[in-house]
């Protein structure tokens, strides 16, 4: 439960990217966030229940079409 106020929204929410980060890696390009997503600088995240989300950068698409 997020303790912060005001509360950071739940993973649910489309702003669900704004929650503070509990806990950060930068040598290994992730962070962990307070509603439980865990992002990447690569713009991916999974989910609190295990899904993951390709990442959403322009480029990063544009090279994921070109390599498939």
């Amino acid at each position: 439960m997020c303790e912060h106020a005001p509360t950071c929204p739940r993973a649910a929410d489309p702003d669900h990217h704004a929650a503070k980060a509990v806990a950060t890696h930068p040598e290994q390009g992730w962070s962990l966030l307070c509603n439980g997503v865990v992002i990447f600088d690569d713009t991916g995240e999974i989910l609190p229940d295990g899904t993951a989300v390709a990442p959403h950068r322009p480029a990063v698409r544009r090279m994921a079409a070109m390599l498939a």
